[in-house]
């Protein structure tokens, strides 16, 4: 019952196809004993695959096909069997030759070479070229030379099939002009599964059948005496991809949108900033190892500095100043601070935004979802541009727990059920935290950003008094490569038209 609910389900070149396939399942074949076109043919394999009635295997194969030149000479004959046939054992003159052939100059020519070549003729130039056959030449014509054999077997054929002595022929012919074409070809061959086999001898695959319903069908009412084909609603459809957002764009604008929810702005700012700005605001010291070339970008120029300010962060960095810290100690440079480059971290935004706060505008909540730049060699781990999730609050009566709520909030909205923080460090934070997640296929825990409260250092010369300022800044790509399980970086911006027809949307 189950082979006979199968028949009826068939489309009608399904029908036409696989009894065929019993003789021959190469396509090309297949289409010329179906009298289809190769498209219809490889539309109804397609379809017998999916109802597991087929295998269908395809490989790349080199297959020859007579060119132009090809087709003539296999039909009328080698041009240099006609020349030795127009000659006799007494001297001819080649234009007597070239009218009695019909041969082009250029096949002449040819010709006068290669049998010269094959010592088939003897030359004579006195005031014209004469020609005569050899012994050699008259053996030459009693047989077909390889070259001939060769063009009278059935093409196309493939490269991989010739023998020894075909291939000799090939590499003869292949220096003539449009004469043979060597190309590489996908080959598709289908085999019959066990139900193909049974379904393609089954009497009721010769049955006629209607696969559509028209309107003079229900006019004349005809439709009555028809047998329609099943309506298949179990097979494979070819998936449908809708037009959507790249991934990476879909993930930027959830992430801000969780941010404003919770009551937070949005910072903004120039990718090109001050060193000053980038890391001397932030007490990052001039000798610290992330201001080499080989980690940031320095751009040509000197900035424009706010002198009152630079003063403040000048002091605190020699000697604390009113921080109750005793700075780094060393003497600051206002050079260093004028250089140039492509910020590398969102956290600038921060302290920018700190330096134009005013007392009466607290309690606040900042963040920013941008693009940084850092000067690193490209891997599966490392980008030189990508984007950072950055936020500060500024509350007089915020602390680290608030901290930890803030991170736990968000990376639940962001998947993460199990979340751990860890103490750390970093120079303008203390305390300072790690943030983990556990992953619930690698079961392990999995690093993702940094976080804590920014140093006195760091608050007082910018707000101009101390008060807590939560801050935290994470990598979005390691947060959104694991929902995506993406697991090379380099993944999120190679535009892979496959990848990003297949990527799952984002839940929000």
């Amino acid at each position: 019952m189950e082979i006979i609910s199968l028949i009826a389900k068939l489309h009608p070149l399904e029908r036409k196809v696989l009894p065929l396939i019993t003789k021959t399942g190469e396509l090309h074949a297949l289409s010329h004993a179906a009298q289809l076109q190769e498209v219809e043919v490889m539309r109804a394999l397609q379809w017998l695959e999916n109802k597991n009635l087929v295998h269908l295997h395809t490989e790349k194969k080199e297959i020859i096909s007579l060119d132009k030149n090809g087709q003539t000479y296999k039909q009328h004959g080698l041009p240099e069997k006609i020349f030795l046939q127009s000659l006799s054992d007494t001297y001819q003159s080649l234009s007597q030759i070239a009218q009695k052939t019909s041969l082009s100059t250029e096949e002449l020519n040819a010709c006068i070479g290669l049998l010269k070549r094959k010592a088939a003729i003897e030359l004579q130039k006195d005031k014209e070229l004469s020609i005569k056959i050899t012994a050699q030449g008259k053996q030459h014509l009693k047989q077909p030379s390889l070259e001939e054999q060769f063009l009278q077997t059935t093409f196309p054929r493939d490269l991989s099939s010739l023998n020894t002595t075909e291939k000799i022929a090939l590499e003869e012919l292949k220096h003539r002009k449009e004469f043979l074409r060597v190309e590489e070809q996908k080959i598709t061959t289908a085999a019959l599964t066990k139900d193909g086999q049974q379904i393609a001898s089954h009497p009721d695959l010769k049955k006629e059948v209607t696969n559509r319903l028209t309107k003079e069908m229900l006019k004349t009412g005809s439709w009555k005496k028809q047998t329609f084909r099943s309506y298949d609603v179990e097979i494979n459809v070819p998936a449908i991809h809708p037009g959507k957002i790249h991934f990476d764009n879909e993930a930027l604008e959830y992430i801000k949108r969780i941010w404003l929810d919770l009551g937070f702005q949005e910072m903004s700012g120039n990718y090109v900033q001050s060193a000053f700005w980038d890391l001397d605001a932030l007490f990052v010291p001039q000798d610290h190892p992330a201001r080499e070339m080989q980690d940031t970008f320095y751009l040509e120029g000197k900035a424009k500095l706010p002198t009152q300010l630079f003063n403040k962060i000048k002091a605190v960095h020699e000697t604390g100043a009113n921080t109750k810290s005793t700075g780094w100690q060393y003497k600051f440079s206002k050079e260093e601070s004028e250089r140039i480059l492509l910020r590398t971290h969102t956290t600038v935004l921060s302290a920018q935004t700190l330096a134009k706060l005013k007392p009466a505008d607290l309690p606040a909540k900042f963040f920013a979802v941008s693009k940084v730049f850092r000067n690193e060699a490209l891997d599966w781990k490392h980008l030189f541009e990508f984007y950072q999730v950055e936020g500060i609050v500024i509350d007089p009566h915020a602390n680290l727990q608030h901290l930890k709520g803030y991170i736990r909030e968000f990376y639940q909205k962001m998947g993460y059920e199990k979340i751990r923080m860890r103490p750390a460090h970093f120079p303008y934070t203390e305390p300072s935290l790690e943030i983990d997640v556990f992953h619930p296929i690698k079961k392990q825990w999995v690093e993702l950003g940094g976080a804590g409260i920014f140093r006195p250092e760091v608050v007082i010369p910018l707000l101009g008094f101390d008060c807590p300022v939560l801050a935290w800044g994470q990598g979005m790509g390691r947060i959104i490569g694991e929902y995506w399980n993406i697991t090379d970086i380099r993944d999120l911006y190679k535009n892979d038209l496959k990848q990003l027809r297949e990527m799952k949307v984002l839940i929000k």
